[in-house]
């Protein structure tokens, strides 16, 4: 029996740090879809495509005919949103940093969890809602604007007189970012039976 006690531990270190490395392509996947186009619209008067990009932390508009034509309400956020943002982002990476060594275990009822679950799942759920509330939230500003924010809108084209063609779609981005958090949630379910028992 004392002769498997080391093999035990040393099965469970591997198991951890596999766990590990799991935690690692989450943070990086999160990250890959923070910064990749969540949405983009293009106007068929204008040259090219993606004629404005969201991201997590606001519109980019890369038209300047829409700069200047466009009512920046439609898309600009208040000033502390970009900032705050990224203080979310910053919060985030460092609950995944914590939870890469946190051993700490607790009951919640019949369940007992552990410190790592609970700063993983969180950061998942969390990212989760934040997808879904960038979507809600710019489909009512998007309507208040007279567009669809997913699909083909006919709008007054103040440069012409006439109308113009208004498309926006989601891009890959958001789905990342649906796929990241859930990926997250699965590792914070998964970690005891990934890692195995604190003890033998």
């Amino acid at each position: 029996m004392a002769a498997e006690q080391p093999t035990i531990m040393t099965r469970r270190g591997l198991r951890l740090w596999l766990f590990r490395g799991l935690l690692l392509v989450g943070a990086g996947f999160m990250l890959f879809s923070w910064y990749s186009p969540w949405w983009g619209a293009r106007i068929s008067d204008l040259t090219g495509s993606d004629h404005m990009l969201m991201r997590p932390w606001g519109v980019e508009v890369r038209a300047a005919e829409i700069r200047t034509y466009a009512n920046r309400a439609l898309y600009s956020m208040p000033a502390f949103f970009a900032p705050l943002m990224w203080t979310y982002l910053a919060l985030c990476m460092v609950a995944l940093a914590a939870s890469l060594f946190a051993e700490k275990q607790f009951s919640l009822g019949r369940f007992r969890l552990s410190l790592p679950q609970v700063l993983i799942g969180l950061v998942g759920l969390s990212y989760l809602i934040v997808v879904a509330a960038a979507f809600a939230i710019a489909q009512i500003r998007a309507g208040a604007g007279g567009v669809e924010f997913v699909g083909s809108s006919i709008v007054p084209n103040p440069m012409t007189g006439g109308s113009t063609r208004f498309t926006g779609e989601l891009k890959v981005g958001y789905w990342l970012a649906i796929g990241a958090g859930t990926f997250l949630i699965a590792l914070a379910v998964l970690r005891n039976t990934i890692v195995g028992k604190t003890t033998p």
